[in-house]
This record gives structure tokens, sequence and C-alpha cells, in this order.
């Protein structure tokens, strides 16, 4: 899973608007904003083994991102963020749950590999291991999620740019990621490195799309 956490962003900026895009847009990365930053660092692990299929990331010590009590504390400080930001409760809670929506849709793709205790057992339904189906669940969750702000922007009689520039910028990484060669051309570290710098651009886009608009 990478573009399709996506969905769960633009499904919540359709239900509550009251938070911006880009708030929505980095809650849905923000395990991965961390396990890159660690794993950088060095406190969490994984290696490149390219005899898997898929993608070739062998996640197998993640226990401050990716295990169950792990996200459901970022998913408490992802609230408490946006009360601190004063956003109002219901924004705070969206964030929340759009942070928990990560884990969710890792449990979906990955192998068995997000504890659901720390140092427990690990889960993961492995999607991974088939491509196309995966792809396919990605592309899916994706398009609802567009296709529910779309139609929100549209009840407000708002233009439907920004939706298309967003949804056409996701799958163009999308594209990109698949065509590049595997995960096994570099080294962990590297891959969270251009991960992240990847997760904070989409950011900054989201931010751009998604101004205020001026009154003249």
């Amino acid at each position: 899973m990478f573009v399709g956490h996506y969905a769960a962003s633009l499904a919540a900026k359709a239900i509550e608007p009251r938070a911006p895009l880009w708030s929505y847009v980095i809650a849905a990365q923000a395990i991965d904003i961390g396990w890159a930053g660690l794993l950088m660092a060095g406190v969490e692990k994984a290696r490149i083994d390219p005899s898997l299929p898929g993608s070739t990331l062998d996640l197998y010590h993640m226990p401050f991102t990716h295990s169950l009590p792990a996200v459901v504390l970022w998913s408490l400080a992802g609230l408490l963020l946006a009360r601190a930001a004063r956003l109002p409760l219901g924004a705070a809670i969206a964030i929340a749950l759009v942070v928990f929506s990560h884990w969710l849709g890792d449990l979906l793709v990955h192998r068995p590999d997000l504890q659901i205790w720390l140092g427990g057992t690990k889960v993961g339904f492995g999607l991974w291991n088939y491509p196309v189906p995966e792809q396919a669940v990605e592309i899916g969750l994706l398009g609802l999620g567009a296709a529910a702000w779309a139609f929100v922007r549209g009840r407000q009689g708002r233009s439907l740019w920004p939706v298309l520039v967003f949804m056409t910028i996701l799958l163009a990484v999308q594209i990109i990621a698949m065509v590049m060669p595997g995960d096994g051309a570099g080294d962990a570290a590297g891959v969270g490195g251009a991960a992240l710098a990847v997760y904070l651009v989409l950011g900054l886009i989201a931010f751009a799309l998604d101004r205020p608009r001026r009154l003249t």
C-alpha cells in the first residue's frame, strides 16, 4: 500500500472539510513518515530481499510505528495536534481516524510484519505477494476516495480541477514506482529516505491545491 493510503485522506476531506487537505494527506502517511525517520536512524529495521514477490522490502522490526499499540498512540497524537492547532473536534477526530487507517491498509497488503502487541503476534494478509490484485485494490480505493471528494465539491459548486490534479499526480507516482527498478536496487534506508521525500512533497502539493479562496 502506497498511494492507496491517500484514499482515506480524500474521503475524510469529503466527510469533514473543516480540516485542510494537507493535514489529511500528512495524516495518511504519518506512520510511514515516522518509520522512514526511525529507519534512517537505525531504530527500526528493514532489509531488501529480491526473492520476495511484489515489494522486496522485508519489514522485520518496526514496533514504534507499525505495531497496533503504537498506531493507536500515533492516532491520539494526531488528534491532540489537531486540537492544539484549533481545529474543531470533528476535524481532529477525522485526522486521528486517517492516521489509524494507515494500519488497516497495511494489514491488507503487508506480509505478517504488523505486531498486534509489542513483541507479540505479527499479522498481515500478504496482498504484496500478488502484485496485480494488490495494485487493483490500491487504485480502486484511491478512486473511491477521489470520487467522494469530487462529489462533495460538485455539490458545493466548486471546481473539480484540484481533484483531477491530485489524482493525476498520485497515479504518476504509482506508475513511476512500478516501472522503476525494484527495491533491491538500493538499501532499505535509501528506500525510506526516498519515500519520506515523496510524502512531504505530496503534502506541499495538497497545501497548494486546497488554499482558501480569496474574496474579491
